[in-house]
């Protein structure tokens, strides 16, 4: 199976997936976003460094953001 990007999902990756219901590149977000890596890593049984990559081969980037008191951030997607 590939993504629209025409991106080879591994064997482990489409396993995942079938077991969330949900396409990796929509959920490891999400889960990062809640949970950190560590814990995202953990909630999908996949080690850190296994996230890691596949953040990578998804093009999944993770930035982190200092706000001082009183800012906010908001996340837009440009495409779906």
């Amino acid at each position: 199976m590939t993504t629209g990007g025409g991106l080879k999902k591994t064997a482990k990756m489409l396993q995942v997936e079938k077991r969330i219901r949900r396409p990796l590149e929509r959920a490891v977000p999400e889960l990062v976003n809640e949970h950190g890596l560590t814990g995202a890593a953990r909630r999908l049984s996949v080690s850190k460094a296994t996230l890691s990559y596949w953040m990578l081969k998804l093009g999944i980037q993770m930035r982190h953001v200092a706000l001082a008191p009183g800012e906010t951030i908001e996340v837009k997607r440009t495409s779906d």
